[in-house]
């Protein structure tokens, strides 16, 4: 008898997460509070069915792919409904002690996730059948609870499954995503007062400047629930934060010259033991600049290389163009696989390439 699955969310994870787990052994059924969204889901067979939260009742298998506070109140709402005894909910949520709180107190098995993978694009659109291939995929279960059943659905996906605690994947995530987001979006906003007494500010910001800041392109109602739900944690990240730039600072007023040459020698050295292969908390970038002559139909060239090659690009931005000096054409892929075809192919042609370290 086919499993009854159902995808409540379809945005980028629901979306990914249905085209990945989509097999003839289950019946897929999906929902999204967008009414365009559930039109588009219809129209490309993206789930077998689209359905309300009411026929909850009939699934084995729940995944809430939505936004924190949603899910919470999804929580609350499935818990009024007769559901299967046997039935597995689970979340995609990037933060976790809110939800494992709620969970010791409803009367169904729930499973907390998060499919530690993304996109810098969003919506069903985006959706991507191998976004999680090769990532972690981290669970937290009550005590006692099998995750087999889950990791099951789930396998098709290709993910890692790792089963952590709720407050230490709080504080794991805290520190490699949710600060970087906020430093990112700090810095932005520093940018943004800068440009208003130095016009040229925004110009000068392309390249480096708008590399490290990227992740600031988010979802500001997303990370706003990650925020509020994972506030202890980022408090006291914030707090160490602090203090680390207190201690740069102070080194800077004394021109303590060692200590800022340590303060970066320590970085330094940490960063370039961070493993290159396995995708992270935040969504990785498989970026190529390939260094382009000013000769016409250089650009032309690459392009028809990828296109023959059957290989899809997500963003293509030219950092530079003067005269008797390369320009740099940069083309950002949809996975590293694709990155190391593309590469291969270009440098074939004579182009010289290089990667983001």
């Amino acid at each position: 008898m086919r499993k009854k699955v159902f995808v409540l969310g379809l945005g980028l994870i629901g979306a990914s997460l249905c085209k990945a787990i989509k097999n003839p052994s289950i019946e897929l059924y999906g929902w999204d509070y967008s009414e365009e969204t559930r039109e588009i889901a219809r129209k490309v067979g993206l789930v077998d069915h689209i359905a309300s939260i009411k026929r909850a009742s009939e699934m084995d298998i729940i995944i809430l792919a939505v936004p924190i506070l949603s899910t919470l109140h999804y929580l609350h709402e499935l818990a009024r409904l007769p559901l299967k005894k046997s039935v597995i909910v689970t979340d995609t949520g990037s933060t976790k002690h809110e939800v494992m709180k709620l969970a010791k107190t409803l009367p169904f098995t729930f499973i907390g996730g998060h499919p530690m993978a993304g996109s810098h694009k969003s919506g069903v659109k985006a959706g991507n059948p191998n976004l999680f291939e090769e990532a972690y995929y981290i669970l937290t279960p009550t005590e006692g609870t099998n995750v087999e059943p889950l990791m099951e659905v789930l396998q098709p996906t290709r993910a890692k499954f790792v089963v952590i605690e709720p407050d230490s994947h709080d504080e794991i995530v805290g520190v490699l995503s949710h600060l970087p987001h906020i430093v990112a979006s700090g810095l932005v906003r520093m940018s943004d007062q800068l440009s208003d007494n130095h016009p040229r500010a925004t110009q000068l910001a392309a390249g480096g400047f708008r590399d490290i800041t990227r992740i600031a392109s988010s979802d500001p109602q997303m990370w706003t629930d990650i925020l509020l739900t994972n506030r202890s944690t980022l408090l006291d990240l914030l707090t160490g934060w602090q203090e680390e730039m207190s201690q740069i600072q102070k080194s800077l007023i004394e021109e303590d010259q060692p200590a800022i040459y340590d303060f970066f020698s320590q970085a330094k050295q940490s960063r370039d033991t961070l493993p290159t292969k396995n995708q992270g908390v935040i969504p990785a970038f498989y970026d190529l600049y390939i260094d382009i002559p000013d000769i016409a139909g250089a650009i032309a060239k690459v392009m028809t290389i990828i296109s023959e090659a059957d290989i899809s690009i997500i963003n293509l931005k030219i950092q530079e163009t003067r005269e008797d000096i390369f320009g740099v054409l940069e083309l950002s892929f949809k996975n590293q696989k694709d990155l190391e075809k593309g590469q291969r192919l270009i440098e074939q042609a004579d182009f010289r390439c290089r990667r983001r370290s």
